[in-house]
């Protein structure tokens, strides 16, 4: 799927896309720059997925859970500032990744090795003005 969008109006719309798209997947990497919308994105899924906390960011604390108005937990990973796969298992990633919750996982790149085979791939990039979305 190859999906472009300007601006902040149309993120509900993508993310009800992603969700209709992505039902299959509990692991899902958001991959793309420093600045592409990852969290922004990532928000907005958490909104149309019925998550009642406040949506952050987990930069410092590595993983952050949310429960759905459902009682479901969504867990958003960062993974920017881990030095190694070591610490993310320190973290418990694992144990997250096999509970079947969703997990939504920024800078996956830094984990690679510890990833399941079966994740879902969400790509961002800048291409102008717009954002352009990509999976697989």
């Amino acid at each position: 799927m190859t999906r472009r969008f300007r601006g902040i109006d149309e993120l509900d719309a993508v993310a009800g896309q992603l969700i209709d798209a992505g039902r299959l997947y509990s692991v899902w990497l958001f991959e793309g720059q420093m600045g592409a919308g990852k969290t922004t994105l990532i928000k907005a899924i958490c909104r149309r997925l019925g998550v009642v906390n406040t949506v952050q960011s987990p930069t410092f604390s590595i993983v952050n859970e949310y429960i759905t108005e459902s009682g479901e937990s969504v867990y958003h990973f960062d993974c920017y500032r881990l030095r190694d796969e070591e610490e993310a298992l320190d973290s418990g990633l694992e144990e997250y990744i096999d509970s079947g919750a969703r997990c939504l996982i920024e800078w996956p790149e830094r984990i690679a090795g510890l990833l399941p085979p079966d994740a879902w791939t969400i790509h961002l990039r800048v291409e102008n003005e717009e954002r352009v979305l990509e999976t697989y």
